[in-house]
Formats: C-alpha cells, sequence, structure tokens
C-alpha cells in the first residue's frame, strides 16, 4: 500500500502558498550581510517593536509552562481598547489561525467561498484545504469591488464565506462604507480583514461584529506592532459563533511571550500614534519620490505599503535587479499582476537607497 493513495485529493491537487524567502536565507545567496538588506516585501514594521516589548521578554517567567490557553489577560485589555466584548473576541496565532479556524468552522467539501482577486492568497488556500470551492469576483481594474457581480455570483452560487480586505492587500484600497453594507446585506459570511487597519484614514469595522450576526473582523499584530515573528492577531466574532470555535480551536498556540508582548504593546499608549504617523509620512514621501519616475505609475494607498505598475519594462525583472542591490520587495507572477511591484514602507534611509537604486536601473 502506497500511503500517498490515502491522502485527500485535494491536498494532493493543492497548489502551496509561497511566502517571501526568509532575508537571512536570501541574504546568503547574495553574498551580502543580513543586515545590508532593505527588507520591504512583507509589509512588516522595519523598526521592530517599542522598548516595552524588549523588557517584558527579557522578564518573561512561567515558560516552563503552558501558556493561557484562554489568553484571558489579552483579550481584556483588547475588549478595552475596541469596545468589543471580551467574549467575543478571539487570539490566534496570528490571524492566519483564525482565517483557518473560520474555514474549518462552516466549510466542507463541495462547499464554496467568494474570494475577490487580487488580494491576500491565504483565503483561497484555507478554502482549498478544507475541499471547497474558490469562487472568484475580479475587481475592476481601479482595485474596486465588482459589487454587481458580487450579487450575481452569490445568488447563483450560494457560497457560505466572503473574505475580504480593507485596506486590501495588495493595494492598500478602503472598502467604503456603502459597499460593506451591500455585501453585509448577502445570505452568507463577510470575513473583513483589518490587518493593516491602523494606516488607514477611517476607523476600523470591529465594533459593527456586535451589530451584525453575519460579520467576522480580524485584525493582527504583526504589522504596526512589530510581532511578525511573535505570531499574534485577533478576531471579533458574532457571540453566537464562539463557543464552536471554541470546540475546534488547539489550546496553546498563542505562546506566553507572544500574549505577554501583545499586551505590553497594548500598554503603551502613545506608540501607535507615533508609529502610525511615521508610516503614513513615509509612505506618502515615498510615493511623491516614486511617482517622479517615468516607469512607475504608483497607486494610493491607506496602508504600509504602496503598489506600482511598473512602465515600460519588465517588473519582473526589476524585481530581481534591486534583489541584486540587497533591496527586496514583492513581484506577483500572475495574471493581471504581472505588471506590479508591491513596495512595503521602510525607514527614511531606506527609502532613500530604493529611490537611488531606481534611479540608476531606470
Amino acid at each position: 500500500m502506497d500511503p500517498i493513495d490515502l491522502i485527500r485529493p485535494e491536498i494532493a491537487t493543492l497548489s502551496a502558498y509561497k511566502p517571501v524567502v526568509p532575508f537571512d536565507t536570501l541574504a546568503a545567496a547574495l553574498g551580502k550581510a543580513p543586515e545590508r538588506i532593505i527588507k520591504l516585501d512583507a509589509n512588516e514594521n522595519p523598526y521592530g517593536p517599542p522598548v516595552c516589548v524588549q523588557e517584558v521578554l527579557a522578564q518573561l517567567a512561567y515558560v516552563n509552562l503552558y501558556p493561557d490557553p484562554e489568553t484571558g489577560a489579552l483579550r481584556e485589555a483588547l475588549s478595552e481598547q475596541t469596545g468589543v466584548p471580551a467574549d467575543q473576541l478571539l487570539v490566534g496565532a496570528g490571524s492566519d489561525e483564525l482565517l483557518s479556524l473560520t474555514a474549518r468552522l462552516f466549510l466542507s467539501q463541495g462547499d464554496a467561498i467568494l474570494d475577490c482577486p487580487p488580494t491576500f492568497g491565504m483565503y483561497a488556500f484555507f478554502a482549498s484545504v478544507m475541499g471547497a470551492r474558490v469562487l472568484t469576483a475580479p475587481r475592476r481594474e481601479d482595485f474596486s469591488l465588482d459589487l454587481d457581480f458580487v450579487e450575481a455570483t452569490v445568488a447563483r452560487e450560494r457560497p457560505k464565506l466572503l473574505f475580504v480586505a480593507s485596506p486590501n492587500n495588495p493595494d492598500g484600497a478602503w472598502l467604503p462604507d456603502a459597499d460593506l453594507a451591500r455585501l453585509l446585506a448577502l445570505p452568507l459570511v463577510v470575513v473583513l480583514d483589518e490587518a493593516y487597519i491602523e494606516f488607514a484614514e477611517a476607523p476600523g469595522r470591529i465594533r459593527q461584529v456586535v451589530d451584525h450576526e453575519n460579520l467576522i473582523v480580524l485584525r493582527t499584530f504583526s504589522k504596526w506592532a512589530g510581532l511578525a515573528g511573535l505570531r499574534v492577531g485577533y478576531g471579533a466574532f458574532p457571540a453566537a459563533l464562539m463557543p464552536h470555535l471554541l470546540k475546534i480551536k488547539e489550546p496553546y498556540t498563542v505562546s506566553t511571550a507572544a500574549q505577554a508582548a501583545a499586551l505590553a504593546v497594548l500598554q503603551d499608549a502613545d506608540y501607535l500614534a507615533m508609529h502610525r504617523a511615521r508610516v503614513i509620512a513615509e509612505r506618502e514621501r515615498m510615493r511623491a519620490l516614486l511617482v517622479a519616475l517615468p516607469f512607475m505609475d504608483v497607486l494610493p494607498s491607506q496602508s504600509n505599503f504602496l503598489l506600482c505598475r511598473v512602465l515600460g519594462r519588465d517588473a519582473g525583472a526589476l524585481k530581481l535587479a534591486l534583489e541584486q542591490e540587497g533591496i527586496l520587495v514583492r513581484y506577483f507572477n500572475k495574471p493581471g499582476m504581472d505588471a506590479y511591484l508591491r513596495i512595503g514602507v521602510g525607514r527614511p534611509d531606506q527609502t532613500d537607497v530604493l529611490v537611488a537604486a531606481l534611479r540608476r536601473l531606470g
């Protein structure tokens, strides 16, 4: 008997998600020291977490014991910050775990979700793992949702879940209130991913979960808080779903270190405002510098990255040329996106190096 024959068919045919290459691995391949790499390909916080995180991790106790499986203290702190009752909040090992839990909660083989590409690839990935069908409602040329197409697809196919990000990845666009209202009127559950909400002009919609039985809102500490390596995210869920989510959630996925670090960030009242302001300021400065290059068409963004359409030359080749300079940006080698580069907002000195390299290469 060949055990390969026993693998679920939807897994056997599943295409693996391709994350960015670890920067130390790529640094070694390029023959450069890791500290010389400018990493702008994963929308991370280039400054690292606030000092309070380093302090609390240095003093961490009881690492020989399992972490709090209910993340009680962190959920209470998040409730104070968001206004969502703690018993409607769930903390996971990054928002990825919460996306996976949501897929496991709702989807069986043959069920369907509606995806709105281009967007975060993990929505379709987790649905495919469950054997669900991934229906697509492609975004318009300006990356806005085609709501008429969405509504027609829902009426015809009856998907259980619709995944949408605001701001969206990879373009950084905001989902208007009227568009969200139309989505919430559909007979399905809307999963609203607010991974980049801290960099948007408008407030998020996490409090709306209390008033909508078909809305889930997810957030993360990876982007603004600098905790991507510790993996901690959270979500607000309708009260009726919480007992069922808790049935299927593994109990110890959020480590003691991750919980302590997230609590420390939340208690640093000035950090979010300061970091948000410097990222937005640098985003707009970087956009002005990139727009001045004749081969870069830069989309407006409410996130910590910019999506740039490369004009008159091959975007993939430009990505590789920047890589040889030790500058990492994201290239999406797929139909409709093969002319674009996504560039994370770094520190001002990193922006200057990036723009100087682009001027040379252009």
